[in-house]
């Protein structure tokens, strides 16, 4: 079984910020131990600090590895590109290689059900060439997912989101796969990848 953190947990968010914020927190907590515990329990206190060290180890790991912007640019707007065939297909593809089982969407808002480990989450995926998203989309998706009760729903973009788009995803538990982390996801070897479906997107 492979184990994931819930998506919007302090130790996930950390993951996807700034790999220094983790050592900071380190550093803070090991100076409120010494600042409030006795001498004899210092150690005990400082010990706490050890998680966010390793997640800044990763964090530091994964952003030194990530592409740089100009590969990323590059990688998207291949992506923009491929026919809708390719790119579903390519989504799927990568989805399985995380585990999931997947189901057509069933409506026009949710193209995905995806499912592991008991829990559904519902996916939308869009490859339009417009430079921004607004935030209906992510609306809509959002809807579904309350109705069918599903655990998450995962907007996928290769466009960029509007700011109004990206508030609505993190007030409302949306998330966003797009930029840097779409992809890495995709990597452009996945070009022959069978067509899954009808052209539309």
């Amino acid at each position: 079984m492979k184990f994931q953190l819930a998506h919007n947990s302090l130790f996930a968010i950390l993951l996807r910020s700034r790999w220094w914020i983790s050592f900071a927190v380190a550093l803070a907590f090991a100076a409120a131990a010494r600042a409030l515990l006795p001498p004899d329990y210092f150690v005990v206190g400082a010990i706490g600090a050890l998680p966010f060290v390793i997640v800044g180890a990763v964090a530091a790991w994964r952003q030194w590895r990530a592409p740089d912007p100009r590969r990323v640019a590059e990688s998207l707007q291949a992506l923009r590109a491929m026919p809708w065939g390719a790119f579903s297909g390519a989504i799927e593809e990568a989805f399985r290689r995380d585990g999931y089982t997947i189901a057509a969407g069933g409506s026009a808002a949710v193209d995905y059900e995806l499912t592991r480990n008991g829990r559904v989450s519902l996916v939308a995926c869009k490859r339009w060439k417009a430079a921004r998203v607004g935030v209906e989309p992510l609306r809509e998706l959002r809807s579904a997912q309350q109705q069918r009760k599903a655990d998450e729903c995962i907007y996928v973009t290769t466009g960029e989101l509007t700011d109004t788009a990206q508030s609505f995803a993190a007030s409302n538990g949306v998330r966003l796969l797009h930029g840097a982390e779409l992809a890495a996801l995709l990597p452009l070897t996945t070009s022959g990848v069978r067509p899954a479906r009808a052209a539309r997107g």
